[in-house]
Formats: structure tokens, C-alpha cells, sequence
């Protein structure tokens, strides 16, 4: 079992009174901390940001009903939640939007490989199970299946609003 200084986790020889770097007294139980210890203690001390849940059939239905007016609003308002857990605020929802009608559709292809990019890592960051689907969510939006893709990141999303 390797010794640990319980002041700035520096590793001491087993019969260290004070640690090398950074001079604090060690004292039996202490100086003891395994590195198990000393790592779990120290990950994960950020939480994940907090974002609202999103019934995904709710906002199926709205879209549907209002003749995919709501699906615009879904689709700024899924990127800025992806942009807050992700801490990438290159886009905002507003300018992706603006940039897929501007470009007829092109940069929408490109959000969706770039939204499951997001979400992925944002996952590994606060340990949240959601996998690497980015080339998926990519297939669906090019055989017109955006709205397939639209509840997939939403599921996502809403691991982090649990």
C-alpha cells in the first residue's frame, strides 16, 4: 500500500514524518490514504449543469401539431442545453438555426454529428451514460430521419436534468 501526504497528495516513503513537497507532519493515519482514496475523493467534485426535462413525445406532438414550428424552438433550445452541459458555447441555437437555413440544410447534417460530439463528452465529463451516436444521429438527418434524432439527443439531455 503506497503512503500519501494527506496535505497535497504527494507519494512519501513508508517511514516519512513530513512530506517532501510540501512539508506537512504526517501521522499514522493520515499519511496512510491509497490512491483510491486520494483519486475518489477528488472526482466528479464539479456537478453537471441542471438543466428542464423535456417530454419527448410532448414536444413529438407539438411539432406535429403546429407544423414544425415548435420543432425550430426544439432545435435552438436543444443546442443551447447541449452547449451549457458541454461548456461549448461556439454556436448558440439562434446562430444554428441561422446557419441551416442560410446554408439549406447543410450545417443542420453537420449539427447533428457535432450534437452527439457534444453529448458524448459532456457524458464522459460527469459520468453520465450516454454513448458516442453522433454517426448515427448523422445517417438519420441525411435519409430524412431528423425527427428520429431529435428524440434521441433529447433522451440524452435528459440524463442530465435526472
Amino acid at each position: 500500500m503506497n503512503k500519501f501526504c494527506p496535505n497535497c497528495g504527494n507519494e512519501l516513503p513508508q517511514d516519512a514524518s513530513f512530506c517532501n513537497n510540501c512539508g506537512a507532519a504526517q501521522n499514522g493515519n493520515q499519511a496512510g490514504q491509497t490512491i483510491n482514496q486520494t483519486i475518489n475523493q477528488n472526482v466528479y467534485t464539479t456537478p453537471a449543469p441542471v438543466i428542464a426535462k423535456r417530454e419527448i413525445i410532448v414536444a413529438l406532438l407539438l411539432s406535429f401539431v403546429t407544423c414544425g414550428i415548435y420543432g425550430i424552438y426544439w432545435f435552438i433550445v436543444m443546442t443551447d442545453e447541449s452547449n451549457k452541459v458541454s461548456g461549448d458555447n461556439s454556436t448558440s441555437g439562434g446562430m444554428a438555426f441561422l446557419f441551416t437555413l442560410l446554408t439549406c440544410g447543410i450545417y443542420g447534417i453537420y449539427w447533428y454529428y457535432k450534437m452527439g460530439q457534444k453529448l458524448y463528452l459532456a457524458g464522459k465529463t460527469y459520468n453520465k451514460n450516454i454513448s458516442d451516436n453522433s454517426i448515427l444521429y448523422l445517417i438519420l438527418g441525411l435519409f430524412g430521419f431528423g425527427i428520429v434524432s431529435y428524440c434521441l439527443i433529447q433522451n440524452d439531455l435528459n440524463k442530465f436534468a435526472e
